[in-house]
């Protein structure tokens, strides 16, 4: 598993290009909402592991 730096590093790469790449107005809009999305489930994701490994510490305290 990539660490959460190193694949935010690839959403923003991803975006870099897409935006370079646009010649329309849309295509910068569909960028940026694919680049929103991906960010939104990386931390979803990011925040649902962290919350696991607390929880997971906690039960040992116990």
């Amino acid at each position: 598993m990539a660490s959460y730096t190193a694949e935010v590093n690839a959403i923003h790469k991803k975006f870099q290009a897409s935006i370079k790449r646009a010649k329309r107005k849309s295509s910068l809009n569909k960028a940026y909402s694919v680049h929103k999305k991906a960010h939104e489930r990386l931390l979803k994701k990011h925040l649902r592991e962290e919350t696991a490994l607390i929880n997971k510490l906690k039960k040992k305290l116990d």
